[in-house]
């Protein structure tokens, strides 16, 4: 791993009201397409992740200088416009139930809070990364049968090293 002032994060970012706005694969693209931006603007590294139907995990780390508040609420803005405007185009009913009563906004994508940690050491690092992979073939979800058969996470790349997807860097890189 490349040291950076920030120590690696495993971060949950959940919809609102765990509504399953990624189960539309075109959102879960403008969430891979936002995290290349991040990485090609050299602000983050990406160690793993998990696109689920009501909520996403990440590995990351930022790198020196960036603000992780400011990071993250860009991230979760920038994405959550962009599923919005998508919504809209295409009539989504989905789209009502992420109605809100706030001053700012008459619509909210992400819950407020997101979850993060920080990863002290390889072995909590590698725990968490297995929980990413294991998160799409556990009963609730059901969405595949290996880890690695999941479209929507970094699990085949650590089990074929195949990266299909370039923003993503081998944890012992």
């Amino acid at each position: 791993m490349i040291r950076y002032e920030h120590l690696p994060q495993f971060i949950t970012i959940t919809n609102l009201n765990w509504q399953p706005v990624l189960q539309n694969d075109y959102h879960k693209q403008i969430i891979l397409e936002a995290i290349a931006r991040r990485v090609v603007l050299d602000q983050v590294t990406i160690y793993g992740f998990v696109l689920m139907p009501n909520h996403l995990h990440l590995i990351w780390q930022l790198h020196d200088g960036i603000n992780r508040a400011e990071f993250q609420r860009d991230f979760l803005k920038f994405t959550a416009r962009s599923i919005l405007n998508f919504m809209r185009m295409h009539d989504d009913p989905l789209l009502k139930m992420l109605e809100v009563k706030a001053a700012d906004r008459k619509f909210q994508v992400w819950e407020r809070n997101s979850l993060s940690i920080d990863l002290f050491t390889e072995k909590v690092f590698s725990q968490k990364l297995d929980y990413v992979h294991n998160n799409p073939v556990q009963p609730k979800w059901n969405l595949a049968i290996l880890p690695e058969e999941y479209e929507w996470s970094s699990a085949a790349f650590y089990e074929t090293g195949i990266n299909r997807f370039p923003f993503l860097t081998h944890y012992r890189s």
